[in-house]
């Protein structure tokens, strides 16, 4: 995945995924984000940005079973791909390594 940046919330929708698993769908990731981060999230913004992740191949989607609480609706299911899941650790590696250059910061 070299040359490619993650911005801070395409990020923070990744990781979600990664918490939530079976259960990272667009509002429940929205949701997680505003209580997590404090961080007032719009649903539309968490969707733009899962599609945009799957166009790029990091998060991939598949349908959920039918929910009587959803109207008989099923709910699309993000998850990371090897690559998206390959980015992620990338990045954070990356940013560990920069919080280590300041030594009152140093985390390893």
């Amino acid at each position: 995945m070299k040359g490619m940046i993650l911005g801070e919330f395409e990020e923070l929708v990744m990781l979600m995924c990664l918490v939530l698993k079976e259960d990272a769908y667009g509002i429940h990731i929205a949701e997680e984000i505003k209580h997590r981060m404090n961080r007032r999230v719009n649903l539309s913004a968490v969707h733009v940005t899962l599609y945009r992740l799957e166009d790029k191949g990091l998060v991939s989607s598949y349908m959920g079973g039918v929910t009587s609480s959803r109207g008989g609706r099923r709910k699309r299911i993000f998850e990371l791909t090897n690559s998206g899941y390959a980015l992620l650790k990338e990045t954070r590696e990356k940013r560990i390594s920069i919080w280590n250059l300041i030594p009152e910061f140093k985390l390893s």
